[in-house]
């Protein structure tokens, strides 16, 4: 188990703990059966970005503030070959920290990379009202952010607010590079 799984696995087991949660709650909660959290908090296994959204959901935090819990203090210079990534084999994303979340700062910046023809759903917001500014590097993608449909190509750029649940597709034939700022 690497230094990044185990740190992430000890603030899963902490945030439940300190939510007062047994594994049996958390799971009807979260809709992520006790076997699975079980070994997340044990760090036999690596989550998926749903299930990690699934999470934060329930412990209304944003899944990069969750990221950050585990990460040391920040600094002002970020380099590209410092920039932490994450990739979900299951879904196809990769997740790159460009600016990661910090204490003192308000805004953070995520690339996301989304292979063809896949998606990601995720059925609430890790924090409701959280601002997003998606700006379209690369490629194509659809995404649904409760009942709204929209579909993007490079250049193009989406700000929202998010309430309900939401959903990132890919085309068969494209896949999706882009930028995410949080605030």
């Amino acid at each position: 188990m690497d230094y990044f799984t185990s740190q992430l696995a000890e603030r899963l087991k902490t945030l439940r703990q300190d939510a007062a949660l047994t594994l049996d709650q958390l799971a009807q909660q979260s809709g992520v059966s006790r076997a699975t959290l079980s070994r997340l908090e044990k760090g036999e296994v690596s989550p998926t970005a749903e299930v990690l959204g699934r999470l934060c959901a329930v412990y209304r935090l944003p899944l990069s503030r969750l990221m950050a819990m585990v990460e040391d203090e920040f600094v002002p210079l970020v380099r590209q070959v410092d920039q932490e990534i994450w990739h979900d084999e299951e879904t196809g994303f990769t997740r790159t920290k460009v600016s990661p979340p910090a204490a003192k700062l308000k805004g953070e910046i995520i690339r996301g990379q989304l292979e063809p023809g896949n998606q990601i759903t995720y059925d609430q917001p890790s924090l409701a009202g959280l601002e997003h500014h998606l700006v379209m590097l690369d490629g194509a993608l659809f995404i649904r952010i409760d009942d709204q449909h929209y579909s993007l190509k490079a250049g193009d750029c989406l700000r929202y607010q998010l309430f309900a649940s939401s959903e990132f597709i890919t085309p068969p034939d494209s896949g999706a590079d882009y930028l995410i700022m949080l605030v």
